[in-house]
């Protein structure tokens, strides 16, 4: 089955251009012209892909990015930032909110395919199976379980939900807004609420022992967690 790209883009030439680009290489290709009609796509059905502009009207794209890696159903969702500013803050920040990559325009066909290759590549969704392992933890996601070697972890509700969103971002970081919007529920991120986000990720690293060296910080961005295949 071909691969589904929703490219968003407000400018004509430059959206008929990279969707003929990909469609050469033999994937399906849909466009939207704003952030708010992009939304609505990949709610009524999300695709394995999405280019995404960084100035769009009615949603920008950094905004459109922090609603999906917001949603559950779309935190995964593969997005690679197509815009002109070039400045090395803005590239940051598109990063920061869950970009996969960042190319800068002007740009080279081939290599937005190539970026696009890559970025599949990484990220190919896999679903969590109900019981996961890694190093020393096993996890039963449905029991709501966690083990350290053959001990049973008592975790709070939300240190599990926090665990879970941070193993399913498959190696993403995560911001505390995200966090806070997937685990708490907050639609917006005031200081306190922050530092409810930190406590949670300390109180849960301590409980996983030795495993929670797993739970990295990354400065200025948030929290990721690391596979053994990374170390």
């Amino acid at each position: 089955m071909r691969e589904k790209i929703l490219v968003v883009e407000d400018e004509k030439n430059i959206a008929k251009l990279v969707a003929y680009n990909l469609e050469r290489e033999g994937y399906q290709v849909t466009l939207a012209k704003d952030g708010e009609e992009a939304l609505e796509r990949i709610r009524k059905g999300p695709p394995d892909l999405v280019v995404l502009d960084l100035m769009l009207p009615k949603i920008d794209g950094l905004e459109l990015c922090r609603l999906l890696r917001a949603d559950r159903k779309t935190a995964r969702l593969p997005i690679i930032m197509l815009t002109a500013k070039t400045q090395e803050a803005d590239k940051i920040v598109g990063l920061e909110m869950g970009a996969d990559d960042y190319i800068p325009k002007p740009f080279s066909p081939r290599e937005l395919v190539a970026r696009v290759k890559a970025v599949l590549r990484r990220t190919e969704r896999k679903e969590l199976p109900a019981v996961w392992t890694c190093g020393a933890l096993t996890v039963d996601w449905e029991k709501r379980t966690v083990r350290l070697k053959t001990r049973l972890l008592k975790l709070t509700l939300k240190e599990f939900e926090l665990l879970k969103a941070l193993v399913d971002a498959g190696g993403r970081v995560l911001s505390r807004e995200q966090l806070l919007e997937q685990v708490w529920g907050y639609d917006q991120s005031l200081e306190i609420q922050s530092r409810t986000v930190d406590i949670h990720v300390s109180q849960l690293r301590q409980k996983l022992a030795e495993e929670g060296k797993r739970l990295l910080t990354v400065t200025g961005a948030g929290y990721r967690w690391v596979t053994p295949g990374e170390e």
